[in-house]
């Protein structure tokens, strides 16, 4: 009876599996990997009481197509809960939005068939991609948005994109004060997410 109590108090106190499947946003691409925004999220989500265990899965450079590629590798120890954020390389490229709609249903249709609650956190293409592109773009997440079960950030870069204090030189990547915001942003949206699954 004692030992299947500690084994029942370890297994509460085991930090949940966290995927974060993205591109250099969430690698933290040109920070000092302290100031990167996995390990601020998970210091923010310490401080509200959530112990968690990040499972990078973020590429500098990566598409919808690459994070598809490599989902199983990513998933292959499990994972209770996942943020998808990907697709900005996908616009910076200008690729086919129909090509990233499909790459993109096809990863969260792998992690609702392994009942892994999602996060997934849009973006929006670049102007001079023109209006009937970033129309397009942006239609992609709105409608994987609305999927069942699916938590929806329409814009992971919200309130820092374009704001040069906020970025570092090359005006794309967010600086340590920009994942800050974003991570401060984000942390309610990603607390509820893995409270759904302490149910």
């Amino acid at each position: 009876m004692l030992f299947g109590m500690m084994s029942m108090a370890a297994a509460q106190a085991a930090p949940m599996r966290l995927l974060v499947l993205g591109d250099s946003l969430t690698a933290g691409y040109g920070l000092p990997r302290e100031d990167g925004f996995q390990p601020r999220l998970r210091e923010a989500l310490a401080g509200r009481g959530i112990s968690v265990a990040i499972i990078d899965g973020a590429v500098s450079g990566d598409t919808s197509a690459g994070g598809r590629a490599r989902l199983a590798w990513a998933l292959a120890d499990g994972a209770d809960a996942a943020i998808v954020e990907l697709g900005a390389n996908d616009g910076l490229r200008g690729l086919d939005p129909r090509a990233m709609e499909a790459n993109l249903t096809a990863i969260l249709d792998v992690l609702a068939a392994k009942r892994i609650p999602v996060l997934l956190t849009g973006m929006l293409a670049p102007p001079n991609l023109g209006a009937s592109y970033g129309d397009a773009y942006q239609a992609v997440f709105l409608r994987l948005g609305a999927r069942p079960g699916i938590r929806f950030d329409p814009f992971f870069l919200e309130g820092v994109a374009a704001v040069p204090a906020l970025n570092q030189a090359d005006g794309v990547h967010p600086n340590a004060e920009g994942v800050r915001r974003i991570v401060r942003r984000l942390s309610p949206m990603v607390e509820q997410l893995l409270k759904g699954i302490q149910g």
